[in-house]
């Protein structure tokens, strides 16, 4: 309702009045809620006031729904004339809370005397019974006035109700006292706070940015370090606030003092604050200690605009400052050369490293990290190890994580071998690479056929103490495998165990692999009844991998055993699963079933490659079901799957075509698919 109703008020205005009859509070509180503009919900607010006739009244949830949205666009007019008329023309009951809402909707645009006209004809006429919320609001709205008079004439008359002060009814009353001038009534009103202890941070942060303002820097400071005390603390904009006055002041030591208090509790300034304790340093004739904020400006704005990827912005302002503000700092250094490294401008952080060590300047640890890990990304195995030789000689770690990177990156493009020269030099320069580093150099060297080198660097890691890790072994397996030398990975997983390691779920996963890839089924089988026992549940990998190897060893009805003890353990079947079941049942002759699970699986939303529509097709030909095998067919071609002139399907969907073309049941549908301009001109 409420989307239609606002469907018809932005674009059929004349057809609202339809809708007047079911007009509700709450309805129209939604709709205004949901309207785009200040001006269409006050539109509709008044076509609602209008519906009288109908029987619709505002209430006060209605009401302070325009008054926020109102409030909150600074719409001063339309605000007062809403609390003008609350009271004159159409009186509303209003809950205390909600009495409360709507003042400081007033209040926060500056009606603070409306606010308590509206307040008193309320109460007056009876169509509220103020509370302590409601007088607390009222209170907020006059302190920002600034009402000094009227606002004590409130909190007086509040008294007389035998309402209990707070601490937000006092917080207004003191901002009052500040703003008015009137310092005396304001320490008092603070002094019964801090005895209830009703003196959070907003409160001594409002006194101490009075103090500054009545030039008494001292109490400030004072107010301010009594807070840190008890473990308040100012925010940030206090903190700028303060600052600003101390210097106004003249009081630059106080607002040095603040703003290394700033720093300290993790607050990062803004270059404006720089630039005005600069200035008071500079009234005072402290150029050391201008030029020294001066340099760490610099810092933070070249910080900044590395951070927004302004990089070259960065470069030329520390060129230019450096000249005239003293050495750069070390962190600054490091924040160009890393983001120069990580634009793969290698020789431009090169030539600030090089820069650094002419000022004096150590490099750390992060400034080399950030050129090795750019000799990396490059694959530049030279410089790689020239720069760890540089390292080893400063006393410092080359990170593992730009290493590993380097060795993946060359297995990646067929340089292995470079890969492992490369971790023989770590070695020789005395750092140890990570495991990782090795398992990714094996698999790279089993990727160019080289698993008896993959082997030797294996053995070597063993005889030098280094113990592989379970990724190792797995990896180093796969390759033994994949060699057909099946017996050498069995042995290794007797290894594993041995070393104290618990084989993984990969582990298993590549040896079921191999044993369904050349028929010893059996011990597939019988593995996975080891990996239920040794707790180590079998993933949806291993499930597809015994049930393509059961159909490949033309056993359907163990594989659909195993995929539904698969289901039934709450292993749920992936894309890749259907298709390997599904292929597999085909190859055993059993496409009717095939098809079933094709359908279960487009009913979970996967969709399956063109080979599993070829392999249904052929297996319902196969079984001389050639109704179901033109749906298959159907299927396919409207699936765009049709293959082409040089595929090796190619030759078994032209029989298909032939055969259909000859059948009476579908040589009809075979017609219309020729008519459609699915099939190709050539077919038979």
């Amino acid at each position: 309702m409420v989307d239609t109703l606002i469907s018809v008020f932005s674009k059929q205005p004349n057809e609202l009045n339809r809708f007047a009859p079911t007009l509700t509070p709450h309805l129209v509180e939604s709709v205004l809620m949901r309207l785009r503009s200040w001006k269409q919900a006050h539109s509709f607010f008044h076509w609602a006031s209008d519906q009288g006739h109908h029987g619709y009244r505002h209430t006060c949830y209605t009401y302070n729904a325009v008054a926020s949205i109102l409030s909150r666009s600074r719409q001063t007019a339309p605000l007062k004339a809403l609390a003008k008329n609350l009271t004159d023309s159409t009186p509303c009951s209003f809950t205390p809370g909600a009495l409360g809402f709507l003042i400081r909707c007033l209040g926060h645009v500056g009606l603070s005397h409306e606010a308590s006209h509206l307040f008193d004809e309320m109460r007056q006429k009876g169509l509220c019974v103020p509370n302590d919320y409601s007088y607390n609001c009222l209170l907020e709205a006059l302190s920002k006035s600034g009402d000094v008079d009227l606002m004590e004439e409130k909190l007086e008359e509040m008294k007389g109700f035998g309402w209990e002060f707070d601490k937000f009814t006092l917080t207004p009353v003191m901002q009052a006292y500040c703003k008015a001038r009137k310092f005396d009534h304001a320490l008092r009103v603070f002094d019964v706070m801090r005895e209830k202890g009703w003196d959070d941070e907003n409160v001594c942060s409002v006194l101490a940015l009075s103090f500054s303002k009545w030039g008494d820097v001292d109490k400030a400071f004072e107010l301010v370090e009594r807070m840190e005390g008890r473990g308040m603390r100012l925010n940030d904009k206090t903190f700028c606030v303060l600052i600003h006055g101390f210097v106004q002041e003249g009081r630059v030591d106080r607002a040095l003092q603040l703003f290394d208090k700033m720093c300290r509790v993790g607050f990062t300034p803004h270059v404006s604050l720089f630039d005005v304790l600069i200035g008071g340093l500079c009234e005072v004739n402290d150029a050391p200690r201008a030029l020294s904020l001066l340099s760490d400006m610099k810092d933070i704005v070249i910080d900044g605009l590395l951070k927004n990827g302004q990089l070259d912005l960065a470069l030329n302002l520390f060129n230019d400052m450096k000249q005239f503000v003293g050495r750069p700092s070390v962190l600054i250094y490091n924040n160009l050369i890393n983001c120069l490294c990580g634009s793969n401008r290698l020789e431009e952080s090169r030539e600030l490293l090089r820069e650094m060590k002419e000022s004096g300047i150590e490099p750390t640890h992060f400034t080399y990290n950030s050129i090795y890990g750019c000799l990396c990304k490059r694959k530049d195995v030279l410089g790689a190890t020239d720069l760890l030789k540089e390292m080893r000689a400063c006393g410092l770690e080359p990170w593992i994580k730009n290493s590993t990177l380097l060795v993946k990156e060359l297995c990646d493009h067929g340089r292995a071998v470079e890969a492992c020269n490369f971790l023989d030099s770590m070695v020789q320069e005395g750092f140890l690479p990570d495991i990782v580093s090795y398992s990714a150099a094996m698999g790279g060297l089993i990727n160019i056929q080289e698993v008896d080198r993959a082997l030797s660097l294996f053995r070597d890691l063993c005889s030098r103490g280094r113990c592989p890790d379970v990724v190792a072994f797995n990896v180093l397996m796969r390759g033994l495998c994949k060699a057909n030398r099946v017996t050498e990975a069995e042995k290794l997983l007797d290894v594993i165990v041995g070393s104290g390691l618990s084989p993984s779920v990969v582990t298993y996963n590549v040896l079921i692999d191999s044993w369904c890839k050349n028929g010893s089924i059996g011990k597939a089988m019988a593995l996975l009844s080891t990996m239920s026992g040794e707790d180590r549940e079998p993933n949806v990998i291993t499930y597809s991998t015994l049930v393509d190897g059961l159909c490949r060893a033309g056993r359907p009805d163990d594989a659909l055993l195993v995929w539904n003890d698969m289901e039934r353990k709450g292993c749920s079947p992936n894309r890749i699963a259907f298709m390997a079941l599904i292929n597999g049942l085909c190859k055993c002759c059993r496409p009717t079933t095939a098809l079933h699970y094709l359908r279960e699986m487009e009913h979970k939303e996967m969709k399956a490659d063109s080979f599993i529509y070829i392999a249904l097709l052929n297996a319902f030909l196969l079984d001389k079901d050639l109704a179901s095998a033109f749906e298959i067919f159907k299927e396919m071609v409207y699936s765009g799957f049709f293959p082409e002139s040089h595929d090796k399907n190619y030759s078994i969907v032209m029989e298909a075509i032939e055969k259909f073309s000859k059948d009476h049941i579908t040589s009809s549908g075979i017609q219309v698919l020729r008519e459609e301009g699915k099939l190709p001109t050539h077919c038979p």
